[in-house]
């Protein structure tokens, strides 16, 4: 029983980490990073030139220089397997995600979240499952993506009934590169670099659940870590349940610590929201919020 509880445990929480390019999300303005890696990113533009609708913005490039992935022909050789993925199998992706972000940000200082819905990858099954009860994204005081996840509350087993783990992994992937897309945009925009924080409310999360919902996001998160360098920032566990809540007592010094410096457990924050979309309007549950994640991630 203790071997199965664990192997869940080790589930839920490898789905979920994502490497940080800083923990404290403080780092020096874009404009000197990208001059700092000026030679690097003109390299790497070179290689681009050689693939159709490659990314054109800088900052896609400077967050390969700043990853710490090994030597030049490694960070060479990470974006050439990248853009073949964007010109072939990913390619509707990303020219979905693209339209969806021009479509939202068509009047400006308003974002339009409807596009950015309609235009997803098997949208039609997923909107039904994956709705802002289960997940947002919002912006934290500092400019910086906040990713909001109910795992808990999403039906996986009837969600999977409807998807194959392919096509759910697809839709998730466009959420990311929404999120990349527009992190650069404001990486530019606030002389900032803009990372992807990921906060998982675990509140009523239960033991065992879809195999192949696990699934997806296990290969979710290992592809997203390859296409997406120095975009995510830390990862909390909210709430965990009580058993949960014991294990990671007893387990987590047994990670590493590259690992563990990637996570943030907290109990308290979100756990008296009852619907995740006041998190994105001004008012006193997203204060709350927002000076809860400033505790965490910023202090």
């Amino acid at each position: 029983m203790t071997m199965k509880l664990l192997a869940t445990f080790t589930v839920v929480i490898g789905s979920f980490i994502s490497p940080c390019y800083a923990f404290n999300l403080v780092t020096p303005s874009v404009s000197s990073l990208i001059k700092q890696n000026e030679a690097k990113i003109s390299k790497l533009e070179e290689v681009a030139a050689l693939y159709p609708d490659a990314p054109s913005d800088k900052v896609y490039y400077l967050r390969y220089c700043i990853s710490e992935k090994g030597s030049d022909e490694d960070m060479i050789s990470q974006l050439k397997s990248n853009l073949e993925w964007r010109s072939d199998d990913g390619k509707v992706i990303c020219e979905s995600a693209r339209a969806a972000v021009d479509a939202a940000t068509s009047t400006a200082d308003i974002w339009d979240n409807t596009p950015v819905i309609s235009m997803a990858p098997y949208s039609e099954v997923a909107s039904k499952f994956i709705t802002s009860a289960q997940c947002i994204t919002t912006t934290s005081r500092q400019g910086d993506l906040v990713y909001i996840v109910r795992a808990g509350k999403i039906d996986d087993v009837s969600l999977m009934s409807e998807l194959t783990v392919e096509q759910l992994t697809d839709f998730l992937l466009y959420c990311r590169e929404v999120n990349s897309i527009v992190a650069n945009a404001r990486s530019i925009q606030k002389d900032r670099l803009v990372s992807l924080i990921v906060a998982n409310d675990l509140t009523g999360l239960k033991f065992g659940g879809d195999a192949t919902f696990q699934k997806a996001l296990s290969a979710t998160s290992a592809k997203s870590n390859k296409l997406y360098p120095a975009l995510a920032g830390p990862t909390l566990l909210l709430n965990l349940p009580g058993l949960l809540g014991f294990l990671v007592k007893i387990f987590t010094p047994l990670f590493p610590r590259e690992v563990r410096k990637k996570i943030v457990f907290a109990k308290g924050p979100l756990r008296d929201v009852s619907d995740l979309a006041d998190i994105s309007v001004t008012g006193g549950t997203r204060e709350k919020f927002m000076s809860d994640l400033d505790e965490l991630v910023y202090k």
